[in-house]
Formats: structure tokens, sequence, C-alpha cells
């Protein structure tokens, strides 16, 4: 499912994680859990993910992983300061000590000048 590319990179990952001691936690939006399911695609990932978000809606953004409706409203989904507060979410939400967000536009319609797929 996933390019060997990918792999790859995910291998490396859950390399640096294993020989720090780190346990990995994802959130994702318009991925749909596609950065965990990468990660997990590899024997042994079990050792250091911890697990991982789908959060798609504003919604679930707030109610899961806590992050600020007036965040979403005056920044908006597709932001880094929302990234940062679904990243930071993880952390607080889980036992990752470390993670990882993706939100964005997936497209291939949907995008803006501003936000652009």
């Amino acid at each position: 499912m996933f390019s060997s590319d990918l792999i790859a990179l995910s291998e490396a990952v859950l390399e640096v994680a294993r020989t720090n001691k780190q346990l990995i936690g994802t959130a994702e939006s318009c991925t749909g859990g596609l950065i965990a399911g990468c990660l997990t695609e590899i024997s042994g990932s079990s050792d250091v993910v911890e697990g991982g978000f789908v959060t798609y809606s504003n919604e679930a953004k707030e109610t899961i992983l806590g992050v600020s409706s007036e965040l979403l409203v005056t920044d908006g989904a597709v932001s880094e300061s929302v990234a940062r507060a679904m990243a930071e979410g993880v952390l607080l939400k889980s036992r990752a000590t470390i993670s990882v967000s993706v939100t964005g536009v997936a497209g291939p319609g949907g995008g803006t000048r501003e936000k652009p797929v």
C-alpha cells in the first residue's frame, strides 16, 4: 500500500524513536490516518508507536485533541497554529512523548488562494 520510499522513511523514524526511548503519536486530518498506517505497516512498530488520532472535523479537533474553538475560528483549521495545537493535544491525551500532526486541504478540490490544495 505504501511506497518503498515511505516505508524506508518510516523505518528510520521508528529506529530513532527506539534509540531515544520515545513513543510516537499522530494527529491527522486530511491524511485520515495514513501516517499512523505507514508507521504501523512495519513489523515491530508497536514498541514505539503509541497511537494516532484522526480528527477530520473541527469538532473532533476540539473535543478529542483540545484544540480551542477560538484558534480554529481565528487561524482556521488549515494553519500552523492548529497543527501545533493538534500535536500538543496528542501529548496531553496519550502516553506519546513525541508527536506529529498534519492538517490541510488534500484535494483535488476545496483549496483557495490562501490555502491551496
